[in-house]
């Protein structure tokens, strides 16, 4: 028996580099997008880059540049796929697929970091929740950008001096369709949400905590350490996509444990919305464990990006000082088994830059202004776990005992024994 091996995608990845991104972060945000693109079982072989003020509004890059990646294309057969590291227009898809069609026909697929996400999720997505979470969101996003899809009808256009011709009806057509279907699956989201709504109450008033942070950064293998299971974690962009949530107990304290999709750069504004009721697990949390991937070279805007989200989630106003509701937070600094720095040689006068932190250097930075609120762990190693277990006990403690009164006398004989 003959085994026919699955057709492999190339892709070519284009970015720029603007006033506002300047060229190291360009370079991050594609090596970043090569993780994505990898993830999804696409090969990267090629990166463009072009120095813009901003995005061409027609083109996103210039029409110099748009030719170089025509150029390359047809010199480099097979590439499947152009990935942009923005979000385009409906019309910059529309003009760039127009300059890269070659013989009357598109050879490349031209795509955007946003529908390369909501194509890792639909590829990811396990329950029947997660796939309507992400089916909305697609078609939300296709919705606006479907006259490329009818290209193949434009043929059928009529006469008789009327502009409307087959191939817009279809277009019109199917847009009523999607729109019915986005309609329905709302509808389906409202009934899930109140679902998972009644599923939190019935918790009872067990403290509840999650795991938040940016993707990849160990929270499902931090998830398995804490609570003893067998959650999928693996080295993968959005791993984890359902909330898992475990009841987990250290001592003689109970408390629910929940793992959360990942965060991410110019995370999908669909996509957000979508997983509202995945997000609730964080809005009503009592504690947050927010894991951060020390050995990221630019772990400190990831945190960033992480503490941002979370502002805007449990909607805190950081500008002026005020919140509806401050969860509190333990920051967990994951893979220091990972950690690598450069030694700067003694003699040598250049100012030390991040790369030559030693882990040392950096715990006296702005960490130290966390004092007790941070820990550094290594989960894959189970370097230095019991003391966040530790410190998550006594977290969780403080905020049972302030809602059990009546136990502190009971914590009190316990760790008397």
């Amino acid at each position: 028996m003959i085994e026919i091996k699955p057709y492999i995608e190339h892709a070519v990845l284009v970015g720029l580099i603007t006033p506002n991104q300047p060229e190291d972060r360009t370079k991050e945000y594609l090596d970043e997008l090569a993780f994505l693109a990898d993830t999804h079982g696409i090969v990267p072989v090629k990166r463009f880059t072009q120095r813009l003020d901003l995005p061409n509004t027609a083109t996103y890059v210039g029409e110099g540049k748009l030719e170089e990646i025509n150029q390359y294309i047809l010199e480099h057969h097979p590439i499947d796929v152009v990935i942009f590291d923005d979000e385009l227009s409906p019309r910059q898809i529309r003009n760039i697929e127009k300059a890269l069609n070659h013989k009357g026909k598109p050879d490349v697929r031209v795509i955007d970091r946003t529908i390369l996400i909501l194509e890792i999720f639909l590829q990811r997505a396990q329950t029947s929740y997660a796939k309507t979470q992400v089916e909305m969101a697609h078609l939300q996003y296709m919705l606006p950008r479907l006259t490329r899809m009818w290209s193949h009808l434009d043929r059928q256009r009529g006469g008789g001096g009327t502009n409307r011709g087959m191939g817009e009806t279809q277009i019109e057509a199917d847009k009523r369709v999607i729109g019915q279907r986005i309609a329905l699956l709302r509808e389906q989201l409202k009934t899930i949400d109140k679902q998972m709504a009644t599923q939190r109450q019935h918790r009872g008033k067990m403290v509840r905590v999650a795991l938040v942070g940016y993707t990849n950064v160990g929270k499902s293998t931090l998830m398995n350490l804490l609570s003893k299971s067998d959650v999928f974690a693996e080295n993968k962009l959005f791993a984890t996509l359902d909330t898992t949530v475990r009841k987990v107990t250290i001592e003689n304290l109970p408390f629910l444990l929940s793992d959360t999709v990942g965060f991410i750069r110019k995370l999908p504004h669909h996509l957000v919305e979508s997983f509202k009721s995945t997000l609730d697990e964080v809005r009503e949390a009592d504690l947050l464990i927010h894991v951060v991937d020390i050995s990221h070279p630019n772990f400190e805007e990831q945190y960033e990006v992480v503490e941002q989200t979370i502002r805007e989630i449990v909607n805190v106003q950081s500008d002026k000082g005020q919140s509806t509701k401050e969860i509190p937070q333990i920051v967990v600094f994951n893979k220091i088994d990972n950690f690598t720095y450069t030694p700067k040689e003694d003699d040598d006068l250049t100012p030390m830059q991040r790369e030559n932190y030693s882990l040392e250097d950096l715990q006296k930075t702005w960490m130290a202004r966390l004092g007790e609120d941070c820990i550094f762990i290594s989960a894959r190693n189970k370097e230095n776990i019991d003391a966040l277990r530790a410190l998550m006990y006594d977290r969780i403690k403080a905020i049972h005992v302030k809602r059990y009164p009546y136990n502190d006398f009971l914590f009190q004989q316990y760790e008397n024994d």
